[in-house]
């Protein structure tokens, strides 16, 4: 299966989730130039509509997930179909 591919049925029986973003997260993405924030905000959407992604849980950190995305990471605390988004940051600066 070529990458980026999703087997027909498999997107089917995940249902999409929606996105809340804090006030953090927003300036985050609006301090990134606009092809390095399209390209975040895509891979959201993928995640979102499909599940889709590199997640893993943060440790130390009880609820919050992260996912990269190439040299970004978007951490997001899941609840019930609500993804809430708490801050984007570039690789070097997320965990400190």
């Amino acid at each position: 299966m070529e990458p980026g591919r999703v087997r027909s049925g498999a997107a089917l029986s995940y249902m999409a989730k929606q996105a809340t973003w804090s006030e953090a997260a927003r300036a985050d993405v609006r301090r990134l130039d606009r092809s390095t924030a399209m390209r975040l905000l895509e891979g959201l959407h993928r995640y979102l509509v499909t599940g889709e992604g590199d997640v893993k849980q943060l440790q130390d950190r009880d609820g919050e997930l992260r996912l990269r995305l190439g040299s970004y990471r978007i951490c997001f605390s899941p609840q019930g179909q609500i993804l809430h988004i708490l801050w984007v940051r570039h690789r070097k600066d997320a965990y400190r």
